[in-house]
């Protein structure tokens, strides 16, 4: 039992739907911190209003309440479980903390007898309120940036002009750095000024002396109720000051801090987190450290609770920081705790790791027309990948390869900017694609000097990236056939993949994987391990590299690989890579199901994925863990390694999707539906053949690959015509035109961006509405899971849109043609496993849209709408085990669900927010009414038609 044996019940607090700012890294460490409370014999009672989740499945806790985080939630919580003994908020991010706070004020949490564990509301006021915070620092000695609080307009304005320029807005409570920006120029100051004020809950700002091309660095400590400190993991931001660290493309351990300034950062860390108030759990603080050989330190910030960094620093370093902080808050010590990864050692230890961690922020910008897309104070990312390597080169190559935006690493793909102002440009306004441009404009003979000079970037990662510039071009003088075995290994040390080697030596990737058999230059796989090999460590998780053979006494030559193969039946999952928009965090919900499913049936589980923000990429949910790209060369080398049983490639949304054809032609068998009938859903002509011969109307459509065919397809056509790209993700490019103008326009920008991409143009079905069917298929069988209907009009996508489950104004009919075409399109495509229909219904007649033969976005939301384990079934289905027959379903909804989409527009002032056929929203909330009487159905029934464009 834990040490304070008076909590017997614990709330926890989740972070609601998925924004930029605050995304899924608070599901895992609210998951961990459900399972640690549970391993202590303590009931859980969660608030979350995340369909999309793991942390909000049935099993995670002993009551989940998918409910709006309000104070009224609270209280109804309260009033069913007078039990609950103490509150747990610091799981749930900012939300979670500012509705605690919210709670507190009013005198909820003593109303009902409930402790806050975990936090310090004083800690949260200090650290929040930024005056209260500066005053705190420089009573305890600590150095901050010359900064002043200003609540009014008149007030910034004389904190301006003593400061002079440049100068950088905080807003105070804020997410996500929302509200914060850099002025440089006196004349933009007002109207940054007055959105900070504005966007700040309680109209304040902290107005700083801006510290530009300062280094920034980020250190996660732990501390418990006897003042044990512990420091897991310091971070480093290769970007400088200026750019928010959400953002920022980050490394663990600091690669360019002195011994002498790294004790000194610690010791502050320490004292910051000791003076700003007396709790137990997580703390992460952000300090900045001046360029030149003085490093002088300064405290940015400190933020007492589970980060979005720390996420990040759990899977660095293998400890589980959030479990960790839980049994703190529960009254444990550190020195009372065994250390997950060796079993043996005690927590109260700081992690060494012997290899290098690089975190590259995924972005989203196509999805927001017109947005700057400039980094600065305020987060824009939606995603991330982590990538472990044994350099930072290593790191740097595999961290590029997962981020899935058509590069293969940096340089060596023929996809680099040539334009000298282009690439200055976008040094100089920090861009999105910065990590690739560096390597341009090395490439191109800008000195690093000057690079230096321009970004501010230390010269220690611009001489890594010359160092690479200089291989690239070594081995372009080389063919493949005279190329040597050590030049080669050395590529693929640092990283490179077979790709970009090929087109370094002017041939295939094959090829260069043939060379490499020839010359054994294997990968091997090393465990993640928090004490750089000093202990055992127990935990099967792995990430690959490149070594030299050593030649043992018998004159055997053979490089370590730490991963052995069982000779267990095995599956692998592959996951979903990072989270974007149009595939998010629903599909490692689905990936987390379809391990634990596959461990019921007896299987050894293998996981590949590089998301460190997912419940899939933790340490102990798959038997083993591969953190690799999910990238061809990395899984074909696994599947080699591990030789499993098959693949399961219909629960990791399109990114495994995408590998199905390869996966197909190298004659690994994919679980489940095969790839042809993969292929055929995706191929609209064969697709509608299928239809056609099934006596299933669709709409009237046709193929083009050039703006000539196009035009000469809407004469067959009707207006409105929806276009749309094939095999692409939440929507992307989709749009509907209403004449031969703006239809010209849209293919010749859509075929610039993706060249030999073959164009959809569908008749569209104006004022139709749209509805999707959930089924499960095991190939004689087939069980309809959910029908949703869509509130907003046919047109809008539907991840944008509120759905319904069940429909709530389809006749009989109509939903008889649904549930028939269902049932015969998953038959017709072989389908074994899941697949989602979208429709169109007009005139009482039901059109099919499209049919994907996987997992959907919205698979979680029926299973918790229904309390059915739906994912586990369908796993089951693909691996052979059972057949639809075996599962007793027993669907549980009084009244209806609605999916709620979740957008994050704020933090793109300037985009227009109007809604259509390509996906916007970055997340969704779960709502349940009664009947369609209710208020909120109503509402959103009568904006309906609202944002639609055309």
């Amino acid at each position: 039992m834990p040490k304070n044996k008076d909590i017997k019940s614990v709330l926890i607090i989740g972070s609601g739907p998925i924004i930029i700012g605050q995304a899924c890294e608070f599901d895992y460490s609210g998951s961990q911190s459900l399972r640690s409370l549970r391993e202590d014999g303590i009931e859980t009672i969660l608030i979350n209003s995340n369909p999309a989740t793991i942390m909000t499945d049935p099993s995670m806790a002993d009551h989940v309440y998918l409910l709006p985080l309000t104070t009224k939630s609270i209280v109804k919580i309260l009033q069913e479980h007078p039990q609950i003994d103490a509150v747990l908020p610091t799981m749930g991010g900012q939300t979670a903390l500012n509705l605690a706070i919210e709670a507190d004020e009013k005198g909820i949490w003593e109303d009902f007898g409930v402790k806050l564990i975990g936090v310090d509301i004083d800690a949260i006021n200090i650290t929040e309120d930024r005056e209260q915070f500066r005053e705190l620092m420089l009573k305890i000695g600590v150095p901050m940036a010359p900064q002043a609080t200003a609540t009014s307009f008149l007030k910034g304005k004389e904190i301006a002009q003593e400061f002079g320029f440049p100068l950088v807005i905080r807003a105070s409570y804020t997410l996500g750095g929302a509200g914060a920006s850099i002025v440089y120029k006196e004349e933009d100051f007002d109207e940054l000024l007055t959105r900070g004020l504005e966007i700040s809950p309680i109209h304040e700002v902290m107005i700083d002396k801006a510290m530009m091309g300062w280094k920034e660095y980020e250190l996660e400590l732990l501390r418990d109720k006897n003042d044990n400190v512990v420091i897991i993991c310091t971070i480093e931001n290769m970007d400088p000051m200026g750019i928010h660290t959400g953002d920022s493309i980050t490394i663990a351990p600091a690669m360019t801090l002195s011994d002498r300034t790294f004790q000194r950062m610690r010791d502050m860390a320490i004292h910051m987190m000791r003076s700003i108030g007396d709790f137990e759990g997580g703390c992460n603080v952000q300090f900045a450290v001046s360029p030149d050989e003085k490093e002088e330190i300064i405290a940015i910030e400190i933020n007492p609770r589970v980060s979005r960094s720390s996420a990040l620093a759990s899977k660095a370093t293998g400890y589980p920081i959030a479990k960790v902080a839980t049994k703190l808050a529960i009254g444990y010590t550190l020195d009372e705790l065994t250390n997950q990864i060796t079993g043996s050692t005690s927590a109260l230890f700081e992690p060494t790791i012997d290899y290098v961690v690089v975190k590259i922020p995924r972005w989203n910008f196509d999805k927001f027309e017109g947005s700057d897309r400039t980094l600065g104070l305020q987060m824009k990312a939606v995603g991330e990948v982590m990538a472990i390597g044994r350099s930072f080169q290593e790191a740097l190559h595999k961290a590029t390869q997962s981020l899935e935006i058509k590069r293969n690493g940096l340089g060596a793909d023929g996809k680099g900017y040539k334009n000298y102002d282009q690439i200055i440009e976008k040094l100089t306004n920090a861009s999105w694609d910065r990590v690739f441009v560096i390597y341009d404009a090395i490439q191109m003979g800008i000195p690093l000097s000057r690079i230096h000079e321009i970004t501010k970037i230390d010269m220690w990662f611009l001489k890594q990236y010359e160092e690479l510039h200089h291989i690239e071009r070594e081995i372009s003088k080389y063919t493949i056939d005279n190329i040597d075995r050590e030049l080669l290994l050395e590529a693929k040390q640092k990283g490179y993949g077979d790709r970009q080697i090929a087109h370094m030596l002017k041939c295939l990737e094959s090829q260069v994987y043939t060379k490499r058999e020839e010359f054994k230059i294997k990968r091997v796989y090393k465990l993640v391990d928090t004490c750089a090999a000093e202990f055992t460590a127990q935990t099967p998780y792995y990430y690959s590299t490149f070594e030299n053979e050593v030649e043992d006494a018998n004159g055997n030559k053979q490089s370590a690989n730490e991963s052995v193969v069982t000779d267990k039946k095995k599956i692998i999952v592959l996951g979903s890579g990072p989270n974007r928009i149009g595939q998010g965090i629903e599909f490692d919900y689905c990936c987390v199901h379809g391990v634990l499913a596959a461990a019921e049936c007896g299987y050894e589980t293998i996981m590949i994925n590089c998301n460190p923000e997912t419940v899939s990429t933790d340490f102990d949910i798959a038997d083993k863990l591969y953190f690799e790209p999910v990238f061809w060369e990395h899984i074909y080398d696994i599947i080699q390694h591990e030789k499993p049983k098959g693949v399961i490639v219909q629960l990791g949304g399109q990114t495994a999707l995408k590998l199905a054809e390869k996966l197909d032609r190298y004659g690994v068998k994919i679980l489940g539906t095969t790839f042809q009938s993969l292929d055929l859903a995706e191929d609209r002509g064969s697709f509608s053949k299928l239809l056609k011969d099934n006596n299933i109307p669709y709409p009237e459509f046709d193929v083009a690959t050039s703006a000539d065919e196009a035009l000469a397809v809407a004469d067959r056509l009707d207006f409105p015509i929806l276009v749309r790209p094939s095999y692409v993700l939440g929507g992307q490019g989709m749009k509907i035109v209403i004449n031969k103008k703006e239809l010209e326009e849209h293919v010749v920008d859509l075929l610039r961006g993706m060249p030999d991409n073959k164009l959809l143009l569908d008749h569209y079905l104006d004022g139709a509405i749209e509805a999707e069917a959930d089924a499960i298929c095991d190939g004689e069988n087939v069980y309809i899971i959910g029908i949703m209907e869509h509130i907003e009009p046919c047109g809008i996508h539907s991840g944008d849109s509120n759905a319904t489950l069940p429909p709530f104004n389809l006749g009989e009919f109509v939903l008889q043609q649904i549930k028939d075409h269902t049932k015969k399109i998953a038959l017709a495509l072989n389908t074994v496993g899941l697949i989602n229909i979208q429709f169109a219904i007009k005139d009482d007649k039901v059109y099919i849209i499209e049919a994907n033969p996987r997992a959907s976005r919205t698979v979680p939301f029926i299973a918790k709408a229904y309390g059915e384990p739906y994912v586990n079934y369908a796993t089951k289905v693909m691996l052979g085990e059972n057949k639809i027959s075996d599962f007793e379903f027993n669907p549980q909804l009084e009244g209806f669900a609605i999916k709620q989409p979740v957008f994050s527009f704020n933090k793109f002032p300037n985009v227009n927010k109007k809604l259509g056929p390509e996906m916007k929203s970055t997340g969704e909330s779960i709502l349940f009414i009664d009947s369609l009487k209710d208020d909120e159905f109503y509402n959103l029934y009568s904006r309906r038609k609202m944002y639609l464009s055309k």
